[in-house]
């Protein structure tokens, strides 16, 4: 098997650097150099400079404005805007809903909501997880009741809604049967925030960031048009998306970052003379290095034009471990520092600012898409053939 990039692929990574260099606003460069955080409108204005180029949806089919490109380039293109560390878009109107409308959508709603999705115009939220439903999707009780008038009626609680105060549309999970298996019964239905009876209400999490909001609906009227796919038929389409989520969890160009960040502000303490801590650097470097490889397996498949199968959840499991302990170690080369979170300019370098807030951040790779304690029971029983627990 060759693992090695092509002369004409190693070409495109330099025009994805170049065009990284040139067009990124001196603002977002100069958050970007030291891993700053983006707001919301920050990562808007990065999509729509990368609308404009045609580089917003690299996965998405050509026809429906994506790039055509195949999955070495895709790849490539993720890997220097990590390793650049360029805003990351949202990921649920381009990566997640976008995809299964493109898959499942009727011909209405991917003339309706496509287009706003690539531009930027509209942006979107997950409403997946519930106060007791969470690893255990199925087991969500919003409902949404047939009103006889082409409507549905939905009544329930969201939560872990992440950035859904900015959002303009979310895609939900529902039951819209409560007879048959708790899978069966649960449509995919799209909700408009701005409905009546809608309500985000933002949380702040550990890394005093209003990421994630519970979000309510009461009496929300939402037109029966807005179901994707079959009533009822809505698990099929939830696993299709939460595959791809996993995926994308790998993050390998996000580790990469993270360590030359390490690599950066133990430099800055003078710890790099020091084997010790040489040594814990090298070792975690040398796992991110077999990811990657693992990464390249998985690219190499997509290429021959296997579909992502239940190596996703190896991905995802050792993606999530790494870059949690890229950020552990982030915190142990600062020391004492580490406790100094959100202080004055001056206080910390621009390197170490924001570390603290992604540490605490990143504590959650190992439970969304799908808790790692889910994808070890899929390794065991789609990869290992290990009998299910009763």
């Amino acid at each position: 098997m060759d693992l090695s990039f092509t002369p004409d692929q190693e070409a495109f990574r330099e025009e994805v650097r170049e065009f990284i260099r040139t067009q990124m606003p001196p603002h977002l460069a100069a958050k970007a150099a030291v891993d700053g955080h983006f707001e919301h409108e920050e990562v808007m204005e990065w999509q729509k400079i990368l609308y404009r180029k045609g580089w917003v949806a690299p996965h998405w089919p050509k026809e429906v404005g994506g790039t055509g490109w195949d999955a070495a380039r895709r790849f490539i293109f993720s890997e220097e805007l990590e390793k650049a560390g360029a805003p990351t878009l949202s990921p649920f109107g381009l990566a997640m809903v976008g995809p299964l409308i493109i898959q499942f959508g009727s011909d209405a709603q991917k003339q309706r909501f496509l287009p706003k999705i690539l531009s930027g115009e509209e942006a979107w939220c997950q409403g997946y997880s519930e106060p007791e439903a969470g690893s255990d999707l199925a087991s969500l009780r919003t409902t949404a009741v047939d009103d006889g008038k082409g409507n549905f009626v939905v009544n329930g609680q969201k939560t872990w809604t992440t950035y859904g105060q900015y959002a303009d549309w979310i895609f939900c999970l529902v039951r819209t049967n409560q007879t048959g298996k708790k899978q069966t019964g649960i449509s995919f239905l799209l909700i408009d925030m701005k409905t009546p009876g809608v309500k985000a209400v933002p949380m702040l999490t550990t890394g005093h960031t209003p990421a994630f909001c519970d979000t309510y609906f009461d009496n929300v009227v939402v037109p029966k048009e807005n179901v994707v796919g079959p009533v009822d038929g809505g698990w099929t389409m939830a696993k299709a998306l939460l595959g791809h989520e996993r995926t994308l969890i790998a993050a390998v160009g996000t580790s990469t970052r993270a360590l030359i960040r390490v690599k950066r502000i133990a430099q800055e303490h003078g710890l790099l003379a020091d084997p010790a801590w040489r040594g814990r650097i090298a070792r975690l470097e040398i796992e991110l290095e077999a990811l990657r490889m693992q990464n390249y397996r998985a690219l190499v498949g997509a290429q021959l034009g296997h579909a992502p199968g239940p190596e996703s959840s190896v991905l995802k499991i050792r993606g999530s471990e790494i870059l949690q302990q890229a950020m552990e170690l982030a915190m142990d080369v600062m020391g004492p520092s580490c406790m100094a979170w959100f202080t004055p300019p001056g206080v910390l370098s621009p390197s170490e600012q924001w570390i603290p807030s992604a540490f605490n951040y990143t504590r959650a790779t190992t439970i969304y898409g799908g808790s790692n304690e889910i994808q070890r029971n899929v390794i065991a029983k789609w990869i290992l053939g290990l009998p299910a627990q009763a």
